[in-house]
């Protein structure tokens, strides 16, 4: 369930073919596509030079920015973790979250989850202060946890999401001319 899920339907649809989805750790994702276990990821990827080394990408579909999501009652600014030694950061591993998060606070322990989810739960309980996420990602959180979260600064506003290929792989060309046509 999800807008993913949606959108690979939808582009299956329209190049008549059936998607068979399958869950992964996120940390495994790109040795699995070079292994030859998945044709095409759809989820939430962010394209990045080194990336497009070992795989191939779609076009963009959307352009999305990091945040950091704080509790609630919390005023705590993108300079007062930087100001601050004691504030505890989280993320999901292996994810461009987590290189903007050790990029941004180069002398904190990142603290990183194997889903966003175990992030937002720390958050939550207060075993750790932030969690460096994309907006959109974060909205979804913030709905689900009304009242108990909120983004406390932007970090960056630039990275493009797309979906993932085997190198050379022959669905891009269709998968792209489905977007641009669902455009």
């Amino acid at each position: 369930v999800g807008w993913d899920y949606d959108v690979v339907a939808e582009l299956c649809k329209r190049l008549n073919c059936v998607p068979e989805f399958k869950q992964a750790a996120w940390d495994g994702i790109f040795p699995a596509m070079q292994a030859g276990e998945y044709d095409m990821l759809a989820d939430g990827v962010t394209f990045t030079m080194e990336r497009s080394y070992i795989v191939d990408f779609s076009i963009p579909y959307v352009i999305i920015g990091q945040v950091l999501l704080v509790r609630a009652d919390e005023t705590h600014t993108l300079d007062d973790f930087l100001a601050t030694d004691n504030l505890k950061v989280g993320t999901q591993i292996g994810t461009t979250n987590e290189i903007v998060a050790k990029k941004t606070f180069p002398t904190k322990e990142i603290q990183s989850f194997e889903d966003f989810g175990g992030a937002v739960l720390a958050l939550i309980s207060g075993d750790i202060d932030g969690v460096v996420i994309d907006n959109v990602s974060a909205s979804g959180y913030i709905g689900q946890n009304e009242g108990k979260i909120k983004i406390g600064s932007q970090i960056t506003s630039d990275e493009m999401l797309a979906f993932v290929f085997p190198p050379g792989s022959d669905l891009v060309a269709p998968i792209n001319a489905a977007m641009r046509a669902m455009h």
